[in-house]
């Protein structure tokens, strides 16, 4: 084994700025006119389109690829946001892989999909460059209230829909920014020049909302006052906790949560002015475990490897992403798991690994051979959960909680409480933007319903 540093190696500016310029620039440019018309004559426009049951939020895709195809970009950008306001950025970072463009009838012939996340992006990209860019009509105020807490996917895709339909909104957003998970937890470079705020302010253009930041559920707010102040509320929280490894030495400084650090990337106004590691070891095996190992290694990193406890079929992360990590250079192991992290003057130095495997009856075990890697930075990315204490008083649950610890809710997203609906992370289903998306929306149409009632 080499000897150990007596110091980590982080430090910011590791690279020029043409470097990070060129490593943080868009992930896929934006297709041509020529090359849209191209993609676009490619699909079937099936009856029944398999990529229409795909897609969460049940965006008619034949139909917007057909009004690409006879250059109606205006009309193919209003299909979409009609049924996903958040399209833009859903067409660059779903994993379109594994929804519409896995259904895509092409697959069968052993072909290649229709790049419908790309057509996607080009339809709501043309609409937002156009000066008669709003598409909606707000209706007449009804002179109701709903405050909505969190302004993520999931709340301002309510929001918008119910402002739209004349209801006032007020947003009650902990950050300094509203966009939630697309402002603060994905990959700079999926989400280049600003894009989710410009998304933001499309949304917030139909009137009738109010953003109101430093706002905290539990904290400067609670959920009895906005239930005798507004005639609904609907509850968009994202997941604030973080699990741990539950190995010593995880308070060493060097160990960090991964969620953490995407973050403060996304907010840099130079990359440069960022502090990495050397050697890298991020533990996960989902998403947020890609980004951060392919954003440290696109910052500089000499050495990113990605340690994940089972094999790459069970990883959460596609398998696009995970082609993307080792195309950026990142190692990843399987079949292994942390076993102890070895500090050195109060920082991680090493952690070591131990080999895994399956018994007999499918259960993951530790084989007793272990593995030690030099580490600068180690980023835990082993998933987060929802903190119910927001909803609690003394202990009693202000309204039901499931038993994987979220609020529970029924097929229009209601709580418990009859003027309260959640959706979005907080809420049981899956852990995607545009399934946060379509929470808000179905939340959005019952809210009105019982506010019209």
């Amino acid at each position: 084994m080499p000897p150990v540093p007596e110091t980590p190696d982080i430090k910011a500016g590791r690279l020029n700025a043409e470097a990070y310029n060129e490593n943080f620039s868009d992930l896929l440019p934006a297709l041509d006119r020529r090359r849209a018309v191209i993609e676009a004559d490619r699909c079937y426009f099936c009856y029944d389109a398999p990529c229409v049951e795909a897609c969460p939020t049940g965006i008619d895709i034949p139909s917007f690829i057909h009004k690409i195809s006879t250059n109606n970009v205006k009309g193919a950008a209003t299909d979409i946001l009609s049924a996903n306001i958040m399209g833009g950025a859903c067409a660059r970072v779903c994993p379109v892989e594994e929804l519409c463009e896995d259904a895509c009838v092409r697959n069968t012939q052993n072909s290649q999909p229709v790049k419908i996340g790309r057509l996607q992006r080009y339809a709501v990209d043309g609409l937002m460059a156009r000066d008669d860019k709003q598409i909606f009509t707000r209706k007449a105020a009804t002179g109701k209230k709903v405050a909505v807490v969190g302004g993520g996917p999931a709340g301002m895709s309510c929001t918008h829909r119910l402002a739209t339909l004349g209801h006032d909104v007020v947003v009650f957003e902990a950050h300094e920014k509203a966009g939630g998970l697309n402002e603060y937890g994905i990959a700079a470079y999926k989400l280049p020049d600003d894009f989710a705020q410009q998304e933001l302010d499309y949304i917030l253009s139909i009137g009738g909302i109010e953003i109101r930041n430093g706002q905290r559920l539990g904290d400067n707010i609670k959920l009895e006052d906005l239930r005798r102040d507004y005639d609904a509320v609907f509850l968009g929280m994202g997941l604030a906790g973080v699990n741990k490894l539950g190995l010593d030495g995880e308070d060493l400084e060097g160990v960090e949560n991964a969620v953490d650090y995407i973050a403060a990337l996304r907010q840099a106004k130079d990359f440069a002015d960022l502090p990495v590691g050397r050697k890298i070891v991020v533990i996960g095996g989902g998403n947020t475990a890609i980004d951060i190992a392919i954003q440290t290694k696109r910052l500089g990193a000499e050495d990113v490897t990605l340690v994940y406890r089972r094999g790459p079929d069970e990883m959460s992360a596609t398998w696009h992403e995970q082609d993307l990590a080792q195309e950026n250079g990142v190692l990843i192991k399987h079949w292994a798991q942390p076993k102890r992290l070895i500090g050195w003057n109060g920082h991680v130095r090493q952690i070591e690994f131990e080999y895994t495997q399956l018994d007999g009856n499918g259960k993951l075990m530790g084989t007793g051979d272990s593995f030690t890697l030099l580490v600068d930075t180690v980023y835990k990315a082993i998933g987060q959960y929802f903190v119910p204490s927001p909803l609690q008083d003394g202990g009693r649950d202000l309204l039901t909680i499931t038993p994987k610890g979220k609020i529970a809710v029924n097929e229009d997203c209601q709580t418990s409480l009859d003027n309260v609906w959640a959706g979005g992370d907080c809420t049981e289903g899956q852990d995607l933007t545009v399934a946060a998306v379509e929470d808000g929306k179905r939340a959005a149409i019952a809210i009105d319903r019982a506010l019209s009632a």
